[in-house]
């Protein structure tokens, strides 16, 4: 495969090469109900709060970069993390400045597909100036192959996989 047709979600046209693998939502907002998505929950394209009887969940978008070893271009990820209130609330204060570079811890709120799950991957979530989507890195001391890909890369054939799959998925669920 050396290049990739997609249809893209946001303009809806046709692009070709490595499509950001990307989630519309953090996991714990696609696990709701219509009716609890409407009552608990608001959701944008960079944020998302969910406020249950026991817990407010918040979430932001951030991106990953997973280094691919035998090709030139790295595969992008799309992904929501939870943040503190703390955390959340100083990233939402500060959405709109360009100079605002910080970190947070956060957790990774999506799983993929190539992946088991039993619990969220930890992740350092960084702001860039410019107002850019934050770049996250999971934590390299957690003991998961998704972290063990993401520090030591993955093949090119192992990325269009995922693309594939990706591509795949979003067409099933269209």
């Amino acid at each position: 495969m050396d290049s990739t047709k997609f249809i893209c979600e946001c303009c809806g046209e046709q692009h070709e090469g490595w499509p950001a693998l990307t989630y519309i939502s953090p996991d714990a907002y696609s696990r709701l109900s219509e009716v609890d998505k409407e009552e608990i929950a608001v959701i944008d394209e960079d944020f998302c709060v969910i406020k249950s009887p026991d817990h407010v969940g918040r979430f932001i978008r951030c991106v990953l970069f997973q280094k691919v070893n035998d090709h030139c271009e790295d595969l992008e990820y799309g992904f929501w993390v939870s943040l503190s209130e703390k955390s959340f609330q100083d990233y939402l204060d500060n959405f709109d400045n360009e100079e605002h570079e910080t970190e947070y811890f956060g957790w990774l709120n999506n799983a993929l597909q190539d992946y088991t799950f039993s619990e969220s991957v930890p992740t350092t979530v960084v702001t860039q100036k410019g107002n850019c989507r934050p770049v996250i890195f999971p934590h390299k001391d957690y003991d998961h192959p998704f972290v063990k890909d993401f520090y030591e890369g993955i093949t090119k054939a192992e990325a269009e996989t995922r693309i594939q799959n990706m591509i795949n998925t979003s067409e099933q669920n269209a």
